[in-house]
């Protein structure tokens, strides 16, 4: 006996094994108990999803010798034939290769013809998209109100192409692409009572490569099965795949958190010796980005037997999620426009530096990235400079300043004492701790470590970005060194989320370079810096005003030509 493929040898032959197409089943499934019968019906989706074979469990269900129901015998005469594809009163049509008028009207010719052996007579037309206009023109009548022992099954991997008189005339069931995991589920179950052994990596791995088609999956699997030797092994699957190891991902990434732009160009420089396409190579990146994302935001979903289980969490734990979606946005920009670049190679090296420059300041508690600091190199220095120090002195402590404050009314001034400064070793040794403390190596030069009282200063000053509006609406109640404390109006409440007053402390602190605690209540004056502005505005528009209305000219040009003043149309300088 000759061999049979998996994919036909396995092909599903009722709804309850049907994977991955929950909802089209319990559809069909309801209307077949039903007996709420539709003379046509259009499947969509991509290849290998199982829209053929909806079709011949449909057409199964529809002839079955029991009668009408959702779970054919599968040993009636009606059932088994349909199932060796030899059923007289199920004709099935290639419309790719049937697209004409002709055989489009030879085939509806036949269809006013009572069934020969069948319940009713089913035309499977594959492919449907592919029919000349013409042959879509000759259905539709049929199509349309065809005779009560005619039932339509159309199939498609191109809806957009299926003129809206035909969508319009069918009951349309979208088929989506299979989840992996069902893929890997129902190749396990296969390989099982095949006796294969296989390894999950594998299946990982061929899943990955059928994008979703369980046909697909089957093939390759056969194939696996063939370069094996009657074994599914990761090694030989991602021979047969060619899919090159992709450990440099995590290292290009690693770099990255690092801030090692020369590990970055070095680690390209090896892809492009072993003629990795770069352009993959940032699809493969973005993947990679996603998988972290998800083991960043629900853990528990990512699967115990995954290859790179570990690695994915671990990554997730080190970098903040607003980092991770920067880099996962320029590795689709940068894919899409690889092919503008000079070549492949500069396409890529400029996304990751990219992702490099525009790194944020990691300050969220979830990202634990290390810094690459020159720790080595920053005790040398430390111990340098203490040596060449030994012999002076300390200098003199500095006299107390008082800091006069542009307080708000009611604000009491603050006297501040600064440390005492220490001797320049020390200080050297300071500057060097703090350089290897820093939370990035893009992070621009802080302000002044001590507040004025100057909040809309500050505000102009602070990186922000949608917390700005918070910032802009908040009024000034009291500070010190250690925190500030502010109040909203009651109409702007809705502004104080807990996400803008994370961010909002988190500038006030770097820009500070300490951590400032900041306090929020409803109420005041209002005396924001949205209100300012809003004056500010007004005033200079009310000035422009007076200006434009007292000019001379103008004056003239209303007394001699009854010429009038349109106050929309000024605008100040």
């Amino acid at each position: 006996m000759s061999y049979q493929v998996l994919a036909r040898k396995w092909r599903p032959k009722s709804f309850e094994t049907l994977v991955g197409q929950d909802h089209v089943v319990r559809a069909l499934t309801n209307a077949l108990e039903q007996n709420r019968l539709h003379h046509a019906y259009l499947f969509t989706g991509t290849r290998g999803v199982g829209k053929t074979t909806l079709a011949r469990i449909l057409a199964k269900s529809l002839n079955c010798e029991t009668g009408v129901t959702a779970r054919p015998c599968g040993v009636c005469n009606a059932c088994t034939e349909i199932d060796k594809g030899r059923f007289v009163d199920l004709i099935e049509v290639d419309a790719a290769s049937n697209t004409q008028v002709d055989a489009m009207r030879d085939l509806l010719d036949n269809a006013q013809y009572a069934p020969t052996a069948g319940r009713f007579k089913v035309y499977i037309i594959d492919e449907v998209h592919m029919l000349s206009k013409s042959a879509f023109n000759a259905m539709l009548k049929t199509l349309e109100e065809p005779p009560a022992h005619v039932k339509f099954i159309l199939a498609t991997t191109d809806p957009q192409k299926v003129p809206v008189t035909v969508l319009s005339r069918c009951l349309q069931f979208n088929l989506r692409q299979m989840a992996g995991t069902s893929i890997i589920g129902h190749l396990q179950n296969i390989l099982s009572q095949e006796n294969i052994p296989f390894e999950p990596t594998a299946l990982h791995l061929i899943s990955r490569a059928a994008a979703g088609s369980m046909r697909d999956a089957l093939s390759l699997t056969d194939q696996a099965i063939a370069y094996g030797g009657q074994a599914v092994n990761e090694t030989e699957v991602r021979a047969m795949l060619g899919a090159i190891d992709q450990s440099y991902l995590y290292r290009l990434l690693d770099a990255l958190l690092a801030g090692d732009g020369s590990s970055i160009i070095s680690q390209a420089k090896l892809m492009e010796e072993r003629s990795i396409s770069f352009e993959a190579a940032l699809n493969d990146f973005a993947q990679l980005l996603h998988q972290v994302a998800i083991a960043q935001t629900v853990p528990e979903s990512v699967a115990d037997d995954l290859p790179e289980r570990e690695v994915l969490l671990s990554l997730a734990q080190r970098i903040s999620a607003e980092t991770l979606q920067l880099y996962y946005q320029i590795a689709l920009l940068g894919r899409r426009d690889i092919s503008l670049a000079p070549d492949e190679y500069a396409g890529f090296t400029m996304s990751l530096l990219r992702m490099l420059a525009f790194t944020p300041n990691e300050t969220s508690s979830t990202a634990n990235t290390v810094k690459p600091a020159p720790a080595a190199l920053a005790a040398q220095r430390a111990t340098a400079a203490i040596k060449a120090d030994s012999q002076t002195s300390k200098p003199a402590a500095r006299p107390v300043a008082t800091a006069a404050a542009a307080e708000p009314a009611g604000q009491q001034a603050i006297t501040v004492e600064p440390p005492v400064q220490p001797p320049p070793a020390e200080m050297q040794i300071q500057a060097e701790v703090a350089e290897i403390n820093a939370p990035s190596e893009y992070v621009d030069e802080q302000g002044s470590s001590d507040f004025n009282g100057n909040w809309r200063g500050l505000v102009d000053e602070l990186k922000l970005g949608l917390a700005r509006e918070l910032a802009k609406h908040c009024e000034l109640v009291a500070y010190d060194d250690s925190s500030i404390s502010l109040s909203v109006p009651e109409a702007q409440k809705h502004l104080l989320s807990p996400n803008y007053q994370e961010k909002l402390g988190a500038a006030i602190t770097q820009y500070f370079g300490k951590k400032i605690k900041l306090q929020f209540s409803i109420g005041g004056t209002g005396n924001t810096p949205a209100k300012q502005i809003s004056q500010e505005k007004a005033q200079a528009q009310a000035n422009a005003e007076t200006a434009i209305e007292e000019d001379g000219f103008v004056q003239a040009l209303i007394n001699d030509f009854g010429a009038t003043i349109i106050p929309n149309s000024i605008k100040p300088i």
